[in-house]
Parts: structure tokens; C-alpha cells; sequence
């Protein structure tokens, strides 16, 4: 007994308490040994029955990420008191996991008893609250504290209706249209009468037809600021193109569209393509208070690289709270495309504002899983420029200002978050910044003269979407390509297919998934598995030339025009957006559990047995569609 005493004056914070309670505490303490090393607590599971005084060996005690990997350990040798934070602050629940080394004793004390200290004893207890508040300080702690607690970030989930209501369910406006020749004073009077910021403007002819609308912001814009005389006609204000969706089309579909078109109005169609009315995105946003478009709205809104930096990181939380909600991956591969689309068009707007005009028509285009509207939360820039061909006398000074402009842009999108691409592939890089012309030589030349190298290096330029520019430069490549395509290309087509069969489903004889060390970890790559689905779609797209680049519109347009059955076609979608799904939640948990750079690797130990089995389903998939393009492409092999 006597040892005890002694022993417990050197453990803070007994040490503050008084002789008789230290004599009284003693016959309390109850011994318990850990002759081999285990896993007595584990962090916010186990419920604590009292505190532990380590009196021979120790415990270690850490937090483990989402991939099991220990984060802040600590050793807690003889003396150590664990626990009392704990049963204070955390509903008794273990805030740590707590491993005992082999050969541990300690006593351990109730936590009816330690309470009652607690409650006596105001030195005691503030041992206990100060060390928490201490803790607390340290960033990476608090994080794992929080995490365990269930604190849950901000929310941009609206109901379910933003993703299974159609817009025949959504109050539509009437549509109120003029024609082109009235004045633009007669027009201002009739959108007050009919309390509206929009009215729509209508050819002259006969037809009749809806060729452009006046806002608010066209009569603030081009007539009082630009003192443009009210009596003129109409049409020469008008804005264009009027942008129109079906009535079948979904909320988000009308939403993602208006933020792709920068316009704040849609005219929506019925089945005869009639139009039936128009609505505008304040009015979709309204009805969905706290969903990721009004996410998407204050990226629009942010004035500085800092606020674009913030709200993209924000993004791993929208991601991770969709996936959760059962949204589809692919809807959330449209937002995540959506918020970096328009925070790149932020920054080549500024870039543009700061460098002046440019000398020439361009193209910003973006390639790669940007290109196919695909990111994930590890992403970086894969983007290049086109200009149109100018004047030998031109030709430099042209450069030269693309050249600046390419560089500023991949500076502030790397200063965002948006890192630089490890392979170059961006217009920062002169070689991918160059005229019109030069870029019909780049893909004449990766066509006809191509070899294993280049179309595995290149592939991501075929993979290539307009974002900002003139789009009329992109169209003019896209014909070009599409009778480079017409030809005979049966080496280019063959070197694809080879790329696409490199890739072996990673299982064993005996059905197991095969894995790789990544740290302490045993891993396949989600990513490697996710590519012979795209290669496979950006091969036979380019076969039959189709432009589009997003991997689930390639399918379905193979599938329109007869190349893939409607199984195949169900079996490809399902098993690409399967694995999407669990490559971004993965990511997504990545970077808000465990502040850590997200990556492509999965444990299979973490999957649970309807994942495994899917995944089995899915390499098998992915197998009959690889011997699909041996036979179609590669028949020699």
C-alpha cells in the first residue's frame, strides 16, 4: 500500500492531492496486466470504464486516418495518466487508440471514483481541461478531435428533388417577346409593366422567331452606360445565342447549363420543340438554398486568387456529402468540372483584364480528365492554346503575348490549387501554345506517323475541350480532324488499341485481388483500373468521329449509332461510374479526415464484401471488352 502512495505522489495530477485521499485512492486502484502487445481502445469506439496509471511499460496512443495509418503517436511511459480527457470532454468515449506494449501494468481507477476527485479537488480537474484546451491549439489534433465528435462541415446538399425533378414541374414564366424593330425606350416600358428582367426579342420575317433577349443588365450596360440613344431599334442591343432546354432535362442539367453558357435565362422546349416558357437561374438557385450551385454562384462571385483558393478547397466537403447522399458519380464529376471550369475562366478573365486584349482569336482548351469533364479531387492542369494563324510581320509579337498570357494563367491556377502538370502538357509550355495551323501538323503527325510512345504520351490531346475563346478556331480542328480521320489510319488505331490492352486485372489464380506495397499498405490503382474503359471509349469515338470527350457521352453516342449493344452499353456506364465513385469518395476522405494529399490507391482490405465482388464483376467486364478491341483493332496480336 505504501508503495502506491509514493508511487501515485509522482503522477500528475494526484500529486496535488492531500495525504489521506491519496491513502484512500490506493486501496481503490485495481492492477491489470498486459502480458502482449494489443489494441486496448480504440479512438471514439470504446467506452471508458475509468482512467489508467501506467506503472510498468507503456502505452502508445495515436489516431488513425481513414487508411489506417497512425497520425500525432505518442508514448505514455510509467507515470502516465491516460484517459481522464476522455471521460470529461468526450462521452467517455477513448479519444485516442491506445496500444499497450507487451509486459504494461497499470492501475486503473473508476471513473465514479475519479469524478468524485474531479469534483472535490478544483487543481485536479483543471489538470485535466487545461492539458485538453492545450491540445486543442495543435491544428492536426483538433482536426482528429472534431472528426470524432461527428462535426460535419458546411452542408450543400439541397433536397433530393435538385437531382430526380424535371423542369415540366417547375413554374415556368410566360414568354413576352417583341420584335426587332421596336425601340428600345418601348421595350424598357414593357418589361416594367410586366415586372420582368428579361424580355425576348423576335426576327422581323414572318417566322417570327426568338432571335436574341434584352435584361436589366443589357439596358444598365449598353444604353445608359454606353449613352446609346433609346429610340433605336431594339436588335441593336439584343444579346445572343438563346439558350433552350427540353422540359425533360433535370433541374441540375438547366442549372450546370446556364453556368456553361453564362447565361441567367433558359427557354424551355416541350416534346414538339415548341416553346412552352422560360426560366431563370435566380429562380432555380432559390429553390435549392444551400445546394452546390449556390456553391458554384460564389466561386462566380470571388474577387481575389485567395477567395478561389478557399472555395476550392472546399469542394473535397460537396463531393464527399453528394457521394454520401447516393448522387451519382458522374453528376458529381459535372460540379467538380463545373467549379474548375469556372475558376479557371475567373483567372483568364483577370489575366486578360491585367495583359490587355489579345492580338488574335484563340482557344483556351483543356485536355485529359478536364477535357473529358472527369476530374477527381488529384487533379492538375492540362490545358494548351490555339491562336489563329496571323501575318509573318505579326507572327512574333502574337507569340509573345500568348506565350505571357499561357504562363500568368497556369501561375494563378497553381497558386489556386490546381498544381503543375508533371508532364508539361500545358500552355505555360511554348510547345503546347502555337498557331492554328501548327496544331493541324501536331495531329497529322500523330496520326499517320504514329508509334507506342507517342499515342500513349499524346493520348490526352484527343481528349481536348473548348473553354474559353473563340469557339469557331475549335470547330475548325475538329473538322480537320474528323477528315484526317476518314482515312485509312490502321497503325494509329492500332497503337490505341495496344495502349488500351495494357492494363491486366489485377487477380490472382485464386481470384484474389492482386496488390502492391504503397508505405505500410498493400494497394491496387483505382485509376489504372478506371483507363481501359476511357481508352476503350476514346478509341472507338475516334473510329467512328465523334467529338464529344466525356466517357459516359461517348458511350452513349457508340451505342446510338449501333456500336455497342444496350448491354454493353449499361455494363460499361455502370462499371466506369462504379469505380469513379469510389475513387472520389476515397479522395474526398482523403483530404477531410486526413489532411493528406489524396491518391488512386485502395486497400482491399478496407472494402467490404459487396464491393469486392463488384469489383470482380467489373474486371471481368472490363476483360470482354479488351478482347472486343483485339478483335476490332489488333488482330495481329
Amino acid at each position: 500500500m505504501t508503495d502506491r502512495i509514493e508511487f501515485l505522489r509522482t503522477v500528475k495530477p494526484f500529486d496535488v492531492l492531500p495525504e489521506d485521499v491519496l491513502r484512500e485512492i490506493a486501496d481503490l486502484l485495481e492492477e491489470v496486466s498486459h502480458p502482449r502487445e494489443a489494441i486496448i481502445y480504440m479512438q471514439d469506439v470504446s467506452k471508458l470504464r475509468g482512467i489508467d496509471i501506467v506503472v510498468e511499460g507503456g502505452y502508445e496512443t495515436f489516431f488513425y486516418d481513414s487508411q489506417q495509418n497512425k497520425r500525432l503517436v505518442e508514448q505514455c511511459g510509467p507515470g502516465c495518466c491516460y484517459g481522464g480527457i476522455s471521460v470529461l470532454l468526450n462521452k467517455k468515449r477513448s479519444l485516442r487508440t491506445v496500444l499497450a506494449r507487451k509486459g504494461t501494468k497499470v492501475y486503473f481507477l473508476h471513473r465514479r471514483d475519479f469524478r468524485a476527485l474531479c469534483q472535490a479537488y478544483d487543481g485536479f480537474f483543471h489538470y485535466f481541461t487545461n492539458k485538453y484546451g492545450q491540445r486543442m491549439l495543435d491544428d492536426e489534433y483538433a482536426h482528429f478531435v472534431k472528426l470524432n465528435q461527428g462535426s460535419v462541415g458546411q452542408n450543400y446538399i439541397a433536397s433530393d428533388q435538385l437531382y430526380s425533378r424535371r423542369l415540366e414541374g417547375v413554374e415556368l414564366r410566360d414568354i413576352v417577346a417583341c420584335p426587332g424593330a421596336t425601340p428600345i425606350h418601348e421595350v424598357a416600358r414593357r418589361m416594367a409593366e410586366a415586372r420582368t428582367s428579361c424580355y425576348f426579342i423576335t426576327d422581323d420575317e414572318p417566322s417570327g422567331a426568338i432571335s436574341g433577349y434584352v435584361t436589366d443588365i443589357t439596358l444598365r450596360d449598353k444604353v445608359v452606360a454606353g449613352l446609346t440613344d433609346a429610340r433605336q431599334p431594339v436588335r441593336t442591343i439584343a444579346d445572343a445565342p438563346v439558350v433552350s432546354i427540353s422540359n425533360q432535362a433535370f433541374v441540375y442539367e438547366a442549372i450546370l447549363l446556364m453556368f456553361q453558357t453564362k447565361t441567367r435565362y433558359l427557354l424551355v422546349r416541350d416534346e414538339q420543340e415548341q416553346y412552352v416558357g422560360f426560366v431563370s437561374r435566380n429562380k432555380l438557385l432559390s429553390d435549392q438554398a444551400q445546394s452546390p450551385f449556390i456553391f458554384i454562384q460564389s466561386v462566380k462571385q470571388a474577387v481575389s486568387g485567395t477567395e478561389l483558393r478557399r472555395r476550392w478547397e472546399q469542394v473535397p466537403e460537396m463531393v464527399y456529402q453528394l457521394l454520401d447522399r447516393g448522387v451519382k458519380p458522374e453528376i458529381v464529376n459535372q460540379l467538380i468540372t463545373s467549379t474548375s471550369d469556372t475558376i479557371a475562366l475567373k483567372v483568364i478573365e483577370g489575366v486578360i483584364q491585367e495583359l490587355g486584349p489579345p492580338p488574335a482569336r484563340f482557344v483556351f482548351m483543356v485536355l485529359g480528365s478536364e477535357g473529358r469533364k472527369e476530374q477527381t479531387l488529384l487533379t492538375d492542369q492540362d490545358n494548351a492554346i490555339i491562336y489563329e494563324d496571323k501575318a509573318n510581320e505579326q507572327r512574333e509579337a502574337v507569340r509573345d503575348y500568348f506565350k505571357q498570357f499561357a504562363t500568368l494563367v497556369s501561375d494563378q491556377l497553381n497558386a489556386i490549387g490546381f498544381s503543375f502538370c508533371e508532364g508539361g502538357f500545358m500552355a505555360k509550355n511554348p510547345k503546347w501554345t502555337h498557331s492554328l495551323s501548327h496544331w493541324k501538323r501536331n495531329y497529322t503527325e500523330w496520326i499517320t506517323e504514329s508509334n507506342p510512345e507517342a499515342v500513349m504520351q499524346f493520348a490526352a490531346f484527343f481528349d481536348c475541350r473548348y473553354l474559353y475563346g473563340d469557339a469557331s478556331i475549335m470547330e475548325e480542328l475538329q473538322e480537320f480532324l474528323s477528315e484526317q480521320l476518314a482515312g485509312p489510319h490502321d497503325r494509329f488505331f492500332y497503337y490505341m488499341a495496344i495502349n488500351a490492352l495494357q492494363f491486366e486485372a489485377p487477380l490472382t489464380f485464386f481470384r484474389n485481388i492482386r496488390t502492391f506495397t504503397v508505405g505500410s499498405q498493400q494497394v491496387f490503382n483505382l485509376k489504372k483500373t478506371m483507363t481501359p474503359i476511357v481508352d476503350l471509349a476514346r478509341i472507338y469515338a475516334l473510329k467512328h468521329r465523334i467529338f464529344l470527350t466525356n466517357t459516359g457521352e461517348r458511350l452513349a453516342a457508340l451505342k446510338e449509332q449501333g456500336v455497342f449493344t444496350d448491354k454493353e452499353y449499361h455494363e460499361l456506364l455502370q462499371s466506369y461510374y462504379y469505380l469513379m465513385g469510389m475513387r472520389l469518395k476515397k479522395q474526398a476522405v482523403q483530404i477531410i479526415s486526413d489532411k493528406t494529399r489524396p491518391d488512386n490507391y485502395l486497400d482491399p482490405k478496407t472494402l467490404t464484401r459487396v464491393e469486392e465482388v463488384s469489383l470482380k464483376e467489373i474486371f471481368k467486364v472490363i476483360g470482354d471488352f479488351q478482347l472486343k478491341i483485339k478483335v476490332g483493332f489488333a488482330k495481329t496480336l
